[in-house]
């Protein structure tokens, strides 16, 4: 399996969607579904029956899952793909449009 190019706590950039253009944080990364969750972007709202557990009820909104594919880091307020690149002996994530290490 190969080294996953977003990572939780990645600025991001929404492709394409109904939330495109958004940017956000990502708060949770799925490498072996191939999906990443973005605060802020691609809200589901829920309608919930009152319980015990919640007895208000109401909508329950939650950001779902969207495809890695989607997303793409964002660099200095833009879009860029991310490469591996070796450095000093250790594989990093580099910005293809900036050149910038991504990770420390």
């Amino acid at each position: 399996m190969a080294a996953q190019k977003i990572k939780k706590g990645d600025q991001v950039i929404v492709l394409s969607g109904k939330d495109k253009g958004r940017t956000g944080e990502v708060t949770k990364a799925m490498p072996k579904d191939g999906k990443v969750i973005v605060s802020g972007v691609n809200v589901h709202v829920r309608h919930v029956k009152p319980s015990q557990a919640n007895p208000q009820g109401g909508l329950d909104r939650s950001e779902a899952p969207l495809h890695v594919s989607k997303v793409a880091h964002v660099a200095d307020g833009k879009p860029t793909r991310v490469r591996f690149e070796t450095q000093d002996g250790k594989k990093v994530r580099v910005a293809v449009k900036t050149g910038k290490k991504i990770d420390g």
